[in-house]
């Protein structure tokens, strides 16, 4: 971003309104935009679709704190604008990054915005190429805490239908006879993630419930092989199993034997040669081929990436990795048995050290650093949001912590790891500010460390809705999605 010195207002009240007047007319362009054209626009990453007019002038002053910049509305407000008056295809549009472009190029060749945008999009008008031929079916089997989540996700995220369709979620048997109300209370009030965005109702006659307009049946079954997804008008499903039951290949065949599914991903680390994928860094292992997928772990995939990029500037001798995790429904909320050890200890009253596979499993993803990483895990009394310390051992150092952590900004920015690494400088930063974040991790730039060959790097994860964010990237290769975007960068 090139350095652009914004001059300070005299009236910062009189800024604000202007600025907050702007973001308000981005809404029905932005809504237009994913409605009738499926273009979805973003501020540096960050989603305009369904925000707030405070969401969306916080987004601005986001790319301040990581760009060490303004980005200001009077700047995006003309890009979104020029972008409407369009007839685009479908594709996802960064109007930040346009908007900074266009000051730092469009203006210097006289350019108006308009004609600056129209040809940033060119390929893009008029097209009626589709990220995917047929919609997809998908089946949530388990409906837990990732399970709720990706139903959020794929709800918010079914644009006219065309892409990614959530048909039914897959639970065991209760008997009770409020099941379907109960299930969808959950999925409508969250303790942690809050409100679901929209609104549900529950149609007891049919068996589901509808978010948002999409109705999900709910089928009742303690096994796969109780089901037949066709009896539901169910065909070619994608299976997510969250429920960690089986994690290998011969297990998750269960699901492939159901009549209407095709394949299946797995929210949790794979066993018996099942391929382990952390998107960003071996999704391009995922072949058509491809009928049942590991997803990994949340802490593979919050580690992954930043060690990756790494050992890419730096060369990773050796490492330690210490995840300090918020508790799971694995524990227990009061003593009681477990089969492992210590997990049996209160979980809202301890924190309990623990083992992680993480480690070991990242040589899975990075088979250049098997071997070099050991691991260990500490749970603490925390709901949700976890840290991933990494003590690494370098081979190329970088000097200073500044040195590193300009790196690590440059790679959260302009890389394509973007979307699995964010970048956070604030000095203030607790676990519950990244509660919803939807990066793998998020680099903690504050509390790094750097001592000759050695450094130690704090690494904030939240490990339901992230790691959900990168399931649902997984998911859509699977599928077969691929949107174009704009401005292209990898």
């Amino acid at each position: 971003m090139t350095e652009r010195k914004r001059r300070r207002p005299a009236d910062y009240f009189r800024d604000w309104k202007e600025r907050e007047a702007l973001a308000e007319a981005m809404i029905p362009l932005v809504g237009k935009l994913s409605r009738e054209n499926s273009v979805k626009t973003y501020i540096y990453g960050k989603s305009l679709v369904n925000q707030s007019v405070l969401d969306i002038m916080q987004d601005h002053r986001y790319v301040r704190q990581v760009e060490q910049n303004e980005l200001s509305e009077f700047e995006t407000y003309p890009v979104i604008k020029a972008l409407a008056s369009l007839n685009l295809g479908t594709a996802h549009i960064d109007v930040g990054r346009i908007a900074v472009a266009y000051e730092a190029e469009g203006r210097a060749q006289g350019l108006s915005v308009k004609k600056y945008v129209k040809r940033q999009v060119t390929d893009l008008i008029g097209s009626n190429a589709k990220p995917i031929s047929e919609p997809r079916d998908v089946v949530l089997y388990g409906f837990g805490r990732i399970g709720r989540l990706m139903a959020r996700l794929l709800v918010e995220k079914a644009d006219g239908g065309d892409t990614l369709r959530l048909r039914a979620i897959v639970v065991r048997k209760t008997g009770a006879a409020n099941d379907l109300i109960k299930r969808a209370a959950l999925l409508r009030s969250d303790s942690i993630h809050g409100a679901f965005k929209g609104t549900i109702r529950v149609d007891e006659e049919r068996g589901s419930f509808v978010a948002n307009g999409n109705e999900v049946k709910v089928i009742h079954a303690d096994s796969p092989d109780q089901i037949d997804y066709t009896a539901y008008g169910i065909n070619d499903a994608l299976i997510i199993d969250n429920t960690g039951k089986w994690r290998d290949p011969e297990g998750l065949s269960q699901h492939l034997r159901c009549n209407g599914a095709s394949k299946v991903l797995l929210t949790a680390p794979g066993k018996g040669g099942l391929k382990n994928i952390v998107h960003g860094i071996n999704n391009a292992e995922i072949s058509t081929d491809d009928q049942i997928i590991s997803a990994a772990s949340c802490t593979t995939n919050a580690i992954a990436p930043p060690l990756k990029a790494m050992d890419d500037e730096f060369g990773i001798v050796t490492g330690h990795l210490e995840t300090v995790h918020a508790y799971t429904n694995d524990q227990n909320l009061i003593d009681n048995y477990h089969k492992a050890n210590r997990r049996g200890r209160s979980a809202p009253l301890n924190m309990v050290l623990t083992e992680t596979g993480a480690a070991n499993a990242v040589g899975k993803v990075l088979p250049q650093l098997q071997g070099k990483l050991t691991g260990n895990a500490i749970r603490v009394p925390t709901p949700n949001v976890s840290m991933a310390i990494l003590h690494l051992n370098l081979a190329q150092p970088p000097t200073t912590a500044e040195k590193l952590n300009e790196y690590m900004r440059r790679v959260a920015l302009h890389s394509p790891l973007r979307k699995q690494i964010d970048y956070s400088n604030s000095p203030e930063v607790v676990s519950t500010d990244f509660v919803g974040s939807r990066h793998a991790c998020v680099f903690d730039s504050e509390a790094t460390i750097v001592n000759n060959q050695q450094c130690v790097l704090y690494l904030w994860y939240d490990n339901e809705f992230g790691y959900s964010c990168q399931v649902f990237r997984v998911l859509q290769q699977m599928a077969g999605i691929k949107y174009t975007t704009y401005p292209e960068m990898d």
